[in-house]
């Protein structure tokens, strides 16, 4: 059975201490003593630290609300720390970066946009499992770190099933679930498959994490058809 997420308890989960830099959504994150276990999930603006990809969010998001006679909400990408007790790990899908691909934990990747041009290399994205890395600009995360599960089974079974997440063309629905596949898509899928109760789960208030439910709708299919 699914893990039940109390998002009012978690946000003030004893092992989190969150201390403000300067602006009430932005926060450095201390570990307390003895609470090295378990999985946290970060809420980060879309195109934190990059103005071009923030002001192409922002277009996309005033034309999906017009479009579906809503208000426009502040778009979220999302990422995972996993803590156990042989290490520290960050998940999350970027696009590709220059470098090594193994000291940044890549384990799949796939095209951005379409097959086509996802033979480039600048039109691909890269999901890691990295060991003691860093998510970048986490200090612009809003409502985070939330502490989704303390269950050490949970959390290896999350980081085992990373490298088999799908793979489909980032921002299209190759696999028929309602919506785009991207970043969100990864954590709300690799969250529902370990057995959190990843549907429970919401953005910062105001906010919209496209894709979400894409993870949860392809999760979801393949629990009750496993191959």
């Amino acid at each position: 059975m699914a893990e039940r997420t109390d998002l009012n308890v978690v946000r003030e989960h004893p092992a989190n201490r969150l201390i403000p830099l300067g602006r009430t959504s932005s926060f450095a994150i201390e570990r307390a003593a003895g609470s090295d276990v378990g999985v946290d999930l970060f809420w980060l603006p879309l195109g934190a630290g990059g103005h071009s990809v923030r002001l192409n969010g922002r277009v996309f998001e005033a034309v999906a609300a017009r479009r579906q006679h809503r208000p426009v909400c502040e778009l979220y990408h999302s990422a995972l720390e996993v803590r156990l007790t042989d290490g520290r790990f960050v998940i999350e899908m970027t696009p590709v970066t220059g470098g090594n691909d193994a000291e940044r934990g890549v384990v799949a990747g796939g095209a951005v946009g379409s097959r086509w041009v996802g033979r480039l290399r600048i039109f691909r994205y890269e999901v890691r499992r990295w060991r003691g890395g860093i998510i970048p600009d986490v200090g612009e995360a809003v409502d985070s770190p939330i502490r989704v599960t303390d269950d050490a089974d949970r959390a290896r079974r999350l980081l085992d099933l990373v490298p088999f997440v799908p793979t489909p063309v980032w921002g299209r629905d190759e696999l028929q679930a309602g919506e785009m596949w991207n970043s969100n898509s990864l954590v709300s899928w690799l969250l529902s498959r370990c057995g959190v109760d990843a549907a429970s789960i919401r953005p910062p208030a105001g906010g919209r994490a496209p894709g979400w439910q894409a993870g949860l709708s392809v999760a979801g299919r393949q629990a009750e058809h496993p191959s």
